[in-house]
């Protein structure tokens, strides 16, 4: 029964989310000569500060982590969340710290979203973010339509996934992503995606979790991860947090 509505939940998320990406309005342009990439993480595991944020460094380039605060320092089989202490470091180190929500569930309703948000600004504010997150990912990329009012009024970006390159009119609510995931040959074929960006200019943001030599199915080893750091590098993309980004747009 639970894998039952395992599927169901997962054809629900793909079918809101392609329905806001088909119709929601309004759109803004993405105008950009200059091939842009963003190295953003989810849930933040520990290993993202330690490996995930060292590489960037290692190239002059900072990334967005996107933070529930519930998850904080949780120790689970094959990774540890990131504690508050890990959290004031990515800040000081000149990283962009992003919302996750708190309670890290599916966005279903609008109800309760607003005290969930507010309580994930408490926590990031109590971990040294003076200033609210700008920017917004959603847990499982799952959206939901009627949630988006809420979502507007908070954030400047929401960040989906979607598999694709953010060019021309889109919605800044539903930003696209490219995820860096197992198995590692996936991963380290991502630098296709950064060709074809360079080949033809626009936003592309990658998405992953942990950086570890033994990775989850939901990231990659640190040597991939500084592949595709460096491999942005070199084919002459500037990479940005989401909200440098986003600066770059005027929007």
């Amino acid at each position: 029964m639970r894998d039952v509505q395992e599927k169901i939940g997962r054809l629900v998320d793909r079918l809101a989310n392609r329905a806001i990406w088909r119709l929601a309005r309004p759109r803004r342009d993405i105008k950009t000569d200059i091939p842009l990439v963003s190295f953003t993480f989810d849930d933040v595991p520990d290993s993202a500060l330690y490996e995930g944020a060292r590489i960037l460094e290692r190239y002059d380039a900072r990334g967005t982590f996107y933070i529930a605060g519930g998850l904080a320092g949780r120790v689970e089989n094959d990774r540890t969340l990131i504690t508050p202490e890990g959290c004031a470091e990515l800040l000081a180190r000149g990283h962009e710290i992003g919302c996750h929500t708190f309670a890290h569930r599916r966005v279903r309703s609008a109800g309760g979203l607003a005290a969930d948000l507010e309580r994930n600004a408490d926590y990031l504010k109590s971990v040294g973010v003076t200033s609210p997150a700008r920017n917004f990912a959603f847990p499982y990329n799952a959206a939901w339509p009627l949630a988006r009012p809420e979502l507007r009024r908070r954030y400047r970006s929401c960040r989906a996934g979607g598999e694709a390159i953010n060019r021309g009119p889109i919605d800044p609510l539903m930003l696209k992503a490219v995820e860096i995931r197992q198995p590692e040959q996936h991963a380290e074929a991502l630098t296709g995606w950064i060709d074809a960006l360079v080949h033809e200019p626009g936003w592309l943001i990658f998405f992953t979790h942990d950086i570890a030599p033994r990775p989850t199915p939901y990231g990659c080893t640190p040597a991939t991860f500084d592949r595709l750091v460096r491999y942005s590098v070199d084919r002459g993309c500037c990479v940005l947090p989401v909200d440098e980004a986003l600066d770059r747009f005027n929007w």
